[in-house]
């Protein structure tokens, strides 16, 4: 089968990524397909033939969401459907593996909108049982321009590889990993001014980690103690000026 290479060029560095032309084409005339695009305006103006008029003028008026959800991109979690919230009540950032860096300046921005703009009184962190960017972290390889995004994950391996390496089963293992990941990225939240000044002063927003079974399709409270981790960082991470 023909193979082939391209170079990429990100920040002025080449990477050589070996690809299959024969799929690559084949993707590319599936994304070109009309009636693939078709599909979501059919979806869409079905969705909005089922609303009535006030939906849209109350969606006209602005958004004052409770919630800020902190999720994995993962396709089979949409945190409106798994949640039973409506269009207007949370507040949604979604990347690979449900991360919180403090270097990222996506996350980092919605943290801070959702707090000052948009005052959130709970930010969620939510992450899922057989997470593929959990997976490929535990994989002892090369994962290109993934690399440095998985480090955060295995900087959390790293906080507790005691527990995790006396799990046989990779299966759990992963899982395990999964809920540890998500209770240290809230806790990244814990950390940013803006909570830390917004909790001072008015009493929230709260954090909280969440994890998604998809055998069950049920959350799971992983019980964060949102008080007592805020008291702890805050000998290293206090950013209240206090």
């Amino acid at each position: 089968m023909l193979r082939t290479s391209l170079f990429t060029r990100v920040n002025g560095l080449s990477y050589k990524s070996p690809i299959n032309v024969m799929k690559a084409r084949s993707c590319s005339s599936a994304s070109h397909n009309p009636l693939k695009i078709n599909r979501i305006f059919e979806n869409n103006k079905a969705w909005a033939k089922e609303k009535d008029v006030d939906f849209f003028k109350k969606l006209s008026a602005g958004q004052n969401p409770e919630y800020l959800w902190i999720g994995c991109s993962d396709s089979r979690i949409p945190a409106e459907q798994i949640t039973g919230l409506q269009a207007g009540e949370v507040f949604v950032h979604r990347n690979i593996a449900n991360l919180v860096c403090n270097t990222d300046l996506n996350v980092q921005s919605v943290i801070n909108f959702g707090v000052k703009a948009l005052k959130v009184k709970h930010i969620v962190v939510c992450g899922h049982y057989a997470c593929g960017g959990i997976k490929a972290a535990l994989a002892p390889q090369d994962m290109g321009i993934l690399n440095p995004w998985l480090r955060n994950i295995r900087d959390v391996y790293r906080l507790h590889e005691k527990e995790l390496d006396s799990i046989s089963d990779e299966g759990q293992k992963s899982d395990r990993l999964s809920e540890l990941n998500v209770i240290e990225q809230a806790r990244n939240v814990i950390k940013t001014a803006v909570v830390q000044q917004c909790y001072e002063e008015n009493g929230y927003p709260r954090v909280h980690a969440l994890i998604f079974d998809f055998k069950t399709g049920l959350l799971k409270d992983l019980e964060l103690d949102f008080e007592a981790i805020l008291k702890n960082i805050k000998k290293i991470y206090n950013l209240t000026g206090q």
